[in-house]
């Protein structure tokens, strides 16, 4: 027998996906895609690179490749050069990108659901359930900075521990793969 809070999740999931196949298919986008776009929306600058996102979603190179390659070739995603390193690619969501995920992610009906759930119970049960998940599957953390451990205020704002760059506000609440408890 499974626990009740597996098949609670997982149906919730299948729902989500299939929200997300309907919100994609204007733009004939297949839920991979879709997830690529969502983390990017999601993602620091340390973060929005090849490697962060098939880290992220737990997806071979061969794969992102070909998902790049169609979000690039829709417009959804552009590749830009690192200013410091010439070898590392940032992935930037266009404008039309910013758009989908704005209208499509998360899906309305599950927003119309939330809306009657107590949100707070449920936003610490979930992240103490991830954050044991996590631990127990040795996966990267990918945390919003915010909570990081590298994450240091100072009388000018906040500083990323790590690599001693400036942090700006918006930053703090998005995804980093460098993300330490």
């Amino acid at each position: 027998m499974k626990p009740l809070t597996f098949e609670l999740i997982e149906r919730i999931a299948n729902l989500l996906r299939q929200e997300a196949r309907l919100a994609g298919a204007e733009l004939g986008l297949q839920p991979i895609q879709q997830e690529v776009l969502h983390y990017l929306s999601r993602c620091n600058r340390y973060s929005d690179n090849p490697l962060g996102v098939a880290e992220y979603l737990g997806i071979t190179k061969g794969t992102l490749s070909q998902t790049l390659k169609v979000l690039e070739n829709k417009g959804l995603i552009e590749k830009h050069k690192d200013e410091q390193d010439k070898r590392l690619i940032h992935l930037v969501l266009s404008d039309e990108g910013k758009r989908f995920t704005r209208q499509a992610i998360p899906p309305k009906l599950f927003s119309q659901a939330l809306s009657k759930v107590n949100t707070n119970q449920l936003d610490t049960a979930l992240t103490e359930l991830l954050r044991h998940y996590q631990l127990k599957s040795d996966r990267l953390g990918f945390g919003v900075c915010r909570h990081c451990q590298h994450n240091q205020p100072g009388p000018h704002g906040f500083t990323c521990g790590l690599t001693g760059e400036p942090l700006k506000k918006r930053e703090l609440e998005l995804l980093c793969r460098e993300f330490a408890e």
